[in-house]
Order: C-alpha cells, then structure tokens, then sequence
C-alpha cells in the first residue's frame, strides 16, 4: 500500500458512517456443499455487515459525498434511484444521522407493481429514517426532477446538493479506494494473497474505486472481476474506467484507466436490471442454506451467480483465494418474496 494515498484520503473532506473495517469471512460450508466450489478459497467481504441504515457499499461512497456536501455549507442532500433503491435508503439513513434534511426522487426501472414492491423494502425504510420521497411522474427522468426541485429548494432558502445514482461519482468512488486499502492490510492479517475480487457492478462507483485502490497502490486492476446488472458490459466498462482515472486525479495520480484493465461481464443481468434470472435465485438459496448469509436479488445475487459460474467453468485455477465483495441491500430482498415462491 502507498502511505501518501491513504494519508490524502484522510485529508479529504470525510463524515464517519462506517465503524471500523467490516470482517472477511472464509466460506467453508458452502464450498462443502457445492463440490465444484471446493476447487478454490472463497471468501467474503461483509460490506453488509454495518451499523448505519442496514448496511451496504454506498455508505462508503456517502462517507465522502456527505463529507463534500458539508464543506460545501449544504442543509440538504438530494439523491435519485429506482423504486428499491438501497443507496437511496442509505443516502436517508446517514443523511439523519448528520443532521442534514434529505429528499429522494425514485423512478420505475423494474417492470413490477405489486404492493411489496411499491410500498415495503427500502420504499418503507426511507421514510422511516425521515426522507422526502417522490416518484417521478411518467415519462420525465429522475434526473431531471431532481434538478427541478433543487432549483426550489434554493429558491426557498434551502442549500441542496445532489447525489446522483448510486453515489457513483469521482469523490463517491473514494470510498472503495479506502476499501482496498482495508482489504490489502486484511490480507495481512489473515496471511492470505487474494487472487480474485469479484463484485456487482451498477452504477460502476464500486468497482472503480476497487481499481484506482490497485493502481494507486502499484498492483494489477485485472484482480477485480465484475458482473454488470444495470448496463451492458461495454458501456459499464467504458464508465468504469472514467470513475476510476478521476477517482486517481483526486489522489494526485494522473495515471490512465485503459479500458483493457476493467473486467465486466455482462452474463447475469438477464433480461434487464432488476429482474430476476434462475441463476440469481439458485446463488440466493444456496448462500443462505450453506452460510445463512442473504444476497441481495439485484446486486450482488447476480454477481454471486457469476462467480459460481467461473468457478464452476474453471476461469479461477484450482487452490486461488476468490473475494466476494457483499455489497449489502438485504431490505430489497422482501421486495422479492414472489420471485422465490
């Protein structure tokens, strides 16, 4: 690790919402179960496992969204995303716990309507942790709603700042930078060398702070494997690799991201984001009935579903250490229940 990168981290401006590193668990009972799986070491990175609003990867990215958005002097955070949105629901959840007002304009991307899916899961915890919420009207883009109510919100006295999908800008991608930085002094700890970190990609925040983390610290971006589920692979790839060279300009690292260095594989996405495929399902049900761990059904169900396929094809050799990065959004899954019936 190079110490000048994480002791410019630490000068950022930066809110707390994270406490401490969360735990990397060796999977054993799985790989017991799943006999192809015993041929590598897979282990998981409980991003899931924190305090704050249920857990889960956006509340590093928020760690220094919220942190830019207080240096800037704003009372409120403005944040888009799907009806489930976990970001949005954690963007309401640290929003309370800093004292900033939040307002949360969500879009139907998910072609379901049932009454768990509208108005339970991450729908519910919003405002319950106090959030405004609005559903953008057909036909007009979250986006673009959101810019409209934060020219009222000025015009009412009100200073906004916005948070766009997934937190996944430059300045949200450094919380994954930090994350490789835990993982790498983890590594340490356990005396393991991780061959592999496998991820969801979404809106690509997290896994390029994954690669700009490697860079930075002089190691290969091609460790990081990531199975796209909101855009297809060529167009995550492409976002991707932008993120994480601005992510390396904000550490003073003016260092390319050539396309080549970002993996995505776009064979679990299925028919769209946020639909369930039967591979996500079987991932889903054999994590919870080997290690009663939940994945999620949009995110990191689909990336569980590839790694198992590598795995199961012989893309990750015999004996290699694999990372499963989980990402949380476990309120989603009640959204779910009749895709599991």
């Amino acid at each position: 690790m190079s110490p000048d990168k994480t002791d410019l981290l630490a000068s950022l401006p930066r809110v707390r919402l994270v406490d401490g590193a969360t735990p990397i668990h060796r999977l054993k009972e799985l790989t017991r179960q799943i006999p192809y799986a015993g041929d590598v070491n897979v282990f998981v990175k409980r991003d899931d496992l924190m305090a704050l609003g249920g857990g889960g990867n956006k509340l590093r990215k928020l760690e220094f969204l919220l942190g830019a958005a207080r240096a800037e002097g704003a009372d409120t955070i403005v944040t888009i995303g799907g009806l489930q949105s976990n970001h949005a629901r954690l963007t309401a959840a640290a929003a309370a716990r800093v004292g900033l007002h939040c307002e949360i304009i969500l879009g139907r991307q998910v072609p379901k309507t049932n009454d768990e899916y509208e108005h339970g899961g991450n729908v519910f915890l919003n405002k319950l942790f106090g959030a405004r919420v609005e559903v953008a009207q057909a036909g007009i883009a979250p986006l673009e709603r959101a810019r409209e109510r934060m020219a009222e919100l000025a015009k009412s006295g009100r200073r906004p700042y916005l948070v766009p999908t997934g937190g996944s800008t430059a300045i949200g991608s450094l919380g994954y930078v930090s994350c490789l930085y835990e993982i790498l002094e983890q590594q340490e700890q356990l005396s393991v060398q991780f061959d592999h970190i496998v991820v969801a990609n979404g809106s690509s925040g997290t896994h390029a702070g994954l690669t700009a983390g490697l860079r930075s610290a002089g190691k290969s971006p091609r460790i990081v494997q990531a199975f796209t589920t909101l855009f297809d692979d060529g167009a995550s790839r492409k976002t991707t690799a932008a993120l994480a060279e601005a992510a390396l300009g904000i550490l003073g690292q003016q260092a390319s991201m050539p396309e080549d260095d970002i993996l995505v594989d776009g064979s679990q996405r299925g028919p769209g984001y946020g639909i369930p495929t039967e591979d996500m399902k079987n991932a889903v049900l054999a994590l919870a009935r080997s290690e009663g761990i939940l994945l999620d059904p949009v995110y990191s169900g689909k990336a569980f579903a590839g790694m198992l396929s590598y795995i199961r094809e012989g893309k990750f050799k015999p004996g290699a250490n694999v990372l499963f990065i989980m990402t949380g959004g476990t309120p989603s899954i009640y959204a779910y229940r009749d895709a599991f019936e």
